[in-house]
């Protein structure tokens, strides 16, 4: 990748070149200054929209933005141990909200898909739009019931948990009436799916079904997904690979750059339960596609840390990836997300621009299972940014009264510094 100083004398140059064209020559050396000032990413800042949104604190939600406004939609926020004891209890939401000022304020516009009879409250699904609609496509849920448990058997939990795994898809000009586009995509029911318009098409891959041992502890054992789908209408789907040649995971992160698909990073399980897998079972590769079925890897390892739960977007023709989860050495020790923000034009080579996205100061403030939108700029002086909404904080220490607090409902931009 470049260095900065290379950046800086591209910019020059075009600042040279349009200067010998006198009628161009403010507008063209204004161009070269934002220019180098736009990728210079380290000079970015990070700023706080809205501490506490109206919608309740959460992860695992989906954020669109269609004609103007963010749609925030879905998610789950953990339930209090001491009113539900057991792992992982969430609240499920399906409701749908709004915001025409970059996440400053919010409306909600529908309090309950599943009330309405549309589709069932929802977290860790995908959110996408196409041709002026947005679209919910998969996700899974997380259900409370009393546990069946057999005569004599002791140490049995009163309560168990189970999830459901969508493969419904749905379809939303104002995200108030949806529309079912098919009940059961060809594709299984799966959550940490990922899923991208490319081309005008929508395309789904990787996910898995079933929850982890970790948090439910029992069958049926946890699946993971390397096949890739794609779709006109949401609709009608073919599949266009059954296992493509990146391993099987959940979480992966999916952009366009370029005219190619990117797949970066994710997770083949939560903890280190499994012998057989890395430790921990998290992903730092980086691999692309023209077409969903045939995949080339760009690296096996880029420089940040391997990592579920992050996000990366492109802006300004450069991949920006941040968060993400950090599996502590033990449930009893301190958080151990990831405080850095890496940068890349290509995807194989990485620069390390800040230590603390968010302004986080330690570990623990570092989010994972947020989501992201990117604002390419606009009227009202706004410029290219990324805004961050809500996500999780949690860690795997279930015996922490608190830990279920550690969910946030706030919204960042992640843009350059005032007068840039």
């Amino acid at each position: 990748m470049p260095t900065r100083q290379h950046r800086f004398g591209v910019a020059a140059a075009l600042a040279l070149g349009l200067a010998l064209l006198p009628s161009t020559r403010d507008a063209g050396v204004a161009f070269a200054q934002s220019v180098a000032q736009g990728l210079d990413f380290a000079s970015y800042a990070w700023t706080e929209i809205n501490p506490n949104a109206q919608w309740t604190a959460r992860a695992g939600l989906q954020v669109v933005e269609l004609g103007g406004r963010f749609f925030l939609m879905g998610g789950r926020t953990p339930i209090d141990p001491a009113i539900v004891p057991v792992p992982g209890a969430s609240t499920i939401w399906g409701d749908v909200w709004t915001s025409r000022d970059h996440g400053a304020t919010w409306a909600r516009v529908l309090a309950d898909a599943e009330s309405a009879g549309y589709w069932k409250n929802r977290a860790y699904f995908q959110a996408v739009t196409r041709a002026n609609e947005m679209y919910v496509l998969g996700g899974q849920n997380f259900e409370v019931e009393p546990n069946q448990c057999p005569p004599f058997v002791p140490n049995c939990p009163p309560l168990v948990s189970k999830s459901d795994f969508f493969s419904d898809v749905w379809r939303s000009r104002d995200g108030v009436t949806w529309e079912r586009m098919t009940a059961a995509a060809g594709w299984e029911g799966r959550a940490g799916l990922s899923a991208i318009v490319f081309k005008n098409e929508i395309y789904v891959m990787g996910g898995s079904k079933n929850d982890d041992s970790s948090i439910i502890g029992g069958p049926p054992a946890r699946i993971y997904f390397n096949d890739v789908w794609k779709s006109r209408d949401g609709r009608v789907w073919e599949r266009l690979a059954w296992n493509a040649p990146w391993a099987p995971r959940a979480g992966a992160v999916v952009v366009e750059k370029g005219g190619w698909m990117y797949l970066l990073g994710g997770e083949e399980g939560f903890t280190c339960d499994d012998p057989s897998k890395p430790c921990p079972p998290y992903f730092n590769d980086v691999w692309r596609s023209r077409d969903g079925a045939n995949w080339e890897q760009v690296t096996a390892a880029a420089g940040w840390s391997a990592r579920p739960g992050h996000q990366c977007a492109v802006l300004l023709d450069t991949f920006v990836c941040f968060g993400g989860f950090g599996l502590p050495p033990s449930p009893f020790a301190p958080p151990a997300n990831p405080m850095d923000v890496w940068v890349s034009k290509d995807g194989a080579g990485w620069e390390q621009i800040s230590d603390s996205p968010w302004n986080a100061t330690s570990p623990g403030d570092v989010k994972y299972d947020f989501d992201v939108l990117v604002v390419q700029g606009g009227p009202g002086g706004n410029r290219p940014s990324i805004y961050t909404f809500g996500g999780d904080r949690e860690t795997f220490n279930f015996t922490d009264p608190d830990n279920y607090l550690r969910v946030d409902n706030d919204v960042w931009r992640f843009a350059p510094p005032a007068g840039r």
